[in-house]
């Protein structure tokens, strides 16, 4: 039986570090979604369409691009979830400070629909200090992200803050 799971977020941008916790999750399902969530009330850096293409051209080339999904909701992921069939959601955790949340969220969303188990996996070691907000600063400021981000990141990041590349600082 094909195994989908569900990896829900805001990927305002995707980073290296959401990249390798979906690689270590296919080690457990057959296929990924990754689905930006739509908060009408958040003020992205880049938008739906953007974000939707920017995961898309990061996946270009990627082993994982054939069991790998991009796509977007709104409303309760427990709905979106049932409606692509899947079988789970993915939820990676970097820090202690994670789990508070994700446990609420988690709780709530057995709640409300007990069928649907969510799974956490711990980030890599590797990128266990990054954030997309953290990028996002990181680049305003006119630090490097380069490796951090993939390479189709870094260049949208640093047009959009209209900042250049501060690979010297790498």
């Amino acid at each position: 039986m094909d195994k989908l799971a569900v990896y829900p977020g805001s990927f305002d941008p995707i980073t290296n570090g959401h990249l390798d916790l979906v690689e270590r999750a296919l080690k457990i399902f057959d296929r990924i979604v990754i689905a930006i969530a739509v908060h009408p009330g958040k003020n992205p850096l880049f938008s739906l369409e953007e974000r939707l293409d920017l995961i898309r051209k990061s996946l270009e080339g990627h082993p994982l691009q054939g069991r790998v999904r991009v796509d977007c909701f709104k409303g309760l992921l427990v709905d979106y979830v049932r409606e692509v069939e899947a079988h789970g959601i993915v939820r990676g955790l970097r820090a202690v400070s994670d789990f508070e949340y994700e446990f609420q969220m988690a709780l709530m969303n057995r709640k409300l629909n007990a069928d649907i188990e969510t799974l956490f996996l711990m980030t890599g070691m590797r990128w266990i200090y990054i954030s997309s907000r953290l990028i996002k600063e990181v680049a305003t400021s006119g630090g490097c992200v380069h490796g951090l981000v993939p390479e189709v990141v870094e260049k949208a990041l640093l047009d959009r803050l209209g900042v250049k590349c501060a690979r010297a600082s790498c």
